[in-house]
């Protein structure tokens, strides 16, 4: 399903820099600091989405045989042909499908929709469920990092082609975030801007990175993994952090997840354990945010410092999120989460001296 047009585009919001506890992170983190910014708001900065209705689509790219779900969303009240790259890729972790991991609605509780958000701010949005999740076929293989790279290479010229753009911005969750990282390794020419959230680099010291170290037996033995109802739950209380979210959330997901069935690929989980790292600082070119909960266990800060200060562009912020763990997108704090993407996705480009 396509669409030929959409309206207009809305003016480029003015673009606000995020202060933090000693360092401000609109300038990047300096090297050589142990502590990272945390990002703030007041309500102040940028302006709230529009409440516009939003236009979606489904497509669908292939991978050899197997085919890949994609949606699509974008305001309404824009236009998708724009001289600034306004199209931006979303993809999602281990654990869940695409459209539950920033489509989700919450009846009664709020926006959880990270799609609704950013095509309300002017974005046309994508997102794709991998090889073995949602509504995408299966190859049948353990879907880890490489078969997700191979993923993106299938799906991006069906939006590229859709959109009339030549690259885009990317941002990935968990797993997700290894996937876009190593995508943005191997393809730099197709990616404008890169936000990696609750990223692991080498997994050192990492809590939850140990606990699927142990399990790696079993995971090496099945191409799938168990993810019922009890596991979806455990995402929002095994941190000790469950009041960051609204019991609602999982339950939304448990709704739109069991779908599907209860069994997931266990590919990232392995590779996680014991294949990490799976993206070079080095061969990343381009401008980066990197956001993480405070009490994120799949990192820790000196594993994800370690990466930043490897990245080679200046253009680069390093973003840590109040009295939130692995989930931003789900946690009471998500508004923090979208000020800080918006505010880098706007950011105008620099002078070059």
């Amino acid at each position: 399903m396509t669409e030929s047009s959409l309206p207009p585009d809305h003016a480029l919001a003015r673009r606000t820099i995020l202060k933090g506890a000693g360092v401000g992170v609109g300038a990047g983190l300096v090297s050589g600091l142990a502590s990272a910014a945390q990002a703030q708001t007041t309500g102040a900065g940028a302006a709230p989405a529009g409440d516009g209705p939003v236009w979606s689509a489904e497509y669908w790219a292939k991978k050899g045989d197997v085919r890949l779900n994609l949606w699509r969303s974008a305001s309404a009240s824009r236009n998708r042909a724009s001289s600034r790259c306004r199209c931006c890729s979303w993809w999602h972790g281990s654990s869940n499908s695409t459209r539950s991991s920033y489509d989700l609605a919450v009846p009664g509780k709020g926006e959880y929709s990270f799609m609704n958000v950013f095509a309300r701010y002017g974005y046309d949005v994508w997102t794709m469920d991998h090889d073995g999740y949602g509504r995408s076929g299966s190859s049948g293989n353990n879907s880890d990092i490489a078969s997700g790279i191979e993923d993106l290479k299938a799906a991006i010229p069906v939006v590229l082609q859709e959109t009339g753009q030549r690259k885009m911005h990317f941002y990935g969750t968990s797993s997700g975030a290894i996937r876009a990282g190593a995508y943005a390794q191997a393809q730099p020419e197709r990616v404008d801007r890169l936000v990696l959230v609750a990223f692991t680099y080498k997994g050192t010291g990492a809590p939850e990175i140990g606990r699927r170290a142990a399990r790696v037996d079993e995971l090496r033995a099945n191409t799938r993994r168990k993810r019922d109802a009890a596991m979806i739950r455990s995402i929002f209380t095994a941190t000790g952090m469950r009041r960051s979210y609204d019991p609602a959330v999982a339950e939304a997901i448990i709704a739109e997840e069991m779908k599907f069935g209860d069994q997931i690929p266990t590919g990232t989980y392995l590779d996680m354990a014991v294949n990490l790292p799976k993206v070079d600082p080095a061969k990343v070119l381009s401008p980066v945010l990197m956001i993480r909960g405070i009490h994120d266990g799949n990192s820790t800060n000196e594993d994800l410092i370690d990466f930043y200060r490897q990245l080679p562009n200046g253009d680069r912020q390093f973003v840590i999120l109040p009295h939130t763990a692995h989930s931003p997108g789900y946690s009471n704090n998500r508004h923090l989460l979208w000020y800080a993407v918006r505010n880098f996705l706007a950011a105008p480009a620099p002078v070059v001296s």
